[in-house]
């Protein structure tokens, strides 16, 4: 366990370091922000100044390898755009972008798994054909647009949800939240709904699959053989095996709800880590956009440690594997 444990943190180094590589080159490449952050009439003498002083005069390589060792002492830069540390402004943020992913994901399990669940039992009923016609349209329909839609209908035609802002937050472990508070959760509504529907569609075929997958195997036949009750029978074996699967695209799928946000966060003014990178891109703040990039590769990482953890306990068989 201690050996498969130190190859998982060896590994997630390695991806850390390769994506800070591609991130430096890639913003080297698309813009300079000095353009942005100089303005036209300053003369050169102050500009290379300034230009010193963001070390914009060392060469990339030199650059990176400067964020390489601030990095490793805890320090990803400050802000070209806030002059905080960009670490600092992302812990800000992350708080908001993952209440509005967990809220999202939530959405999607508890919508998702009933559904997909009865379209698995009763395949050939015209109650699972529209589940899985739904599912189909929750895939195809575009974000930004059901975003719109939904602010149109429920904030502007029926007024009954706010379109934009978290609403009021309360602090908890040293960061605001909204879902402990009523007006926060009316904010908090639209937006989630929004950023689970592909995943709604996601879970509901997976179930699905998984309960049609299922369903002809031999424990199952033989537990309806020994006389187990259908909720039983659905709830011990089909359910708890149908779950294996979904746990693992489950805890992908949230980190990159986390990751992807940022459609959703810009469309109803979200004020999360997605909304914040969006700026800071138009903005080429090249600190808090590695910093961001670091934070959601840690996060990934994580997560999937957790989803390998948890397949551990949901299946004995890897257990076994493991033990060999």
């Amino acid at each position: 366990m201690i050996g498969w444990l130190l190859r998982r943190l060896a590994q997630a180094l390695v991806v850390v370091l390769l994506m800070t590589v591609i991130v430096f080159v890639g913003l080297h490449a698309i813009g300079n922000p000095v353009d942005i952050l100089i303005g036209q009439d300053v003369d050169q003498v102050e500009r290379a100044r300034i230009i010193a002083q963001l070390g914009f005069d060392q060469p990339l390589w030199r650059q990176y390898l400067g964020f390489v060792g601030g990095a490793l002492q805890g320090n990803l830069g400050v802000s070209f755009v806030y002059n905080v540390p960009a670490i600092e402004l992302i812990l800000q943020r992350l708080p908001a972008t993952l209440e509005l992913a967990i809220a999202a994901l939530v959405i999607a399990v508890v919508l998702g798994v009933p559904l997909g669940l009865l379209a698995g039992l009763y395949p050939e009923s015209w109650f699972s054909k529209s589940i899985m016609a739904g599912s189909i349209v929750g895939f195809s329909l575009p974000t930004f647009w059901v975003g719109l839609m939904l602010i149109m209908t429920f904030s502007v035609s029926l007024g009954m949800l706010p379109s934009s802002g978290r609403g009021q937050t309360v602090e908890f472990l040293g960061a605001q939240w909204s879902f402990l508070t009523a007006d926060g959760l009316r904010h908090m509504l639209l937006p989630a709904i929004n950023l689970s529907l592909f995943k709604i569609s996601l879970v509901i075929r997976l179930t699905r699959a998984g309960v049609r997958e299922v369903l002809p195997l031999d424990y199952v036949k033989f537990a309806r053989a020994k006389g187990l009750s259908p909720l039983r029978v659905v709830g011990l074996h089909v359910l708890r095996n149908t779950m294996i699967p979904l746990v693992t695209v489950l805890g992908l799928e949230l980190g990159s709800t986390i990751a992807f946000a940022v459609v959703t966060e810009s469309i109803f003014s979200w004020p999360g880590a997605g909304k914040l990178i969006l700026d800071s891109i138009n903005a080429l703040d090249r600190p808090v956009i590695v910093s961001y990039l670091v934070v959601v590769v840690c996060l990934f990482v994580t997560l999937n440690l957790i989803v390998d953890i948890l397949y551990k306990v949901l299946d004995p068989r890897v257990r076994l594997e493991g033990a060999a």
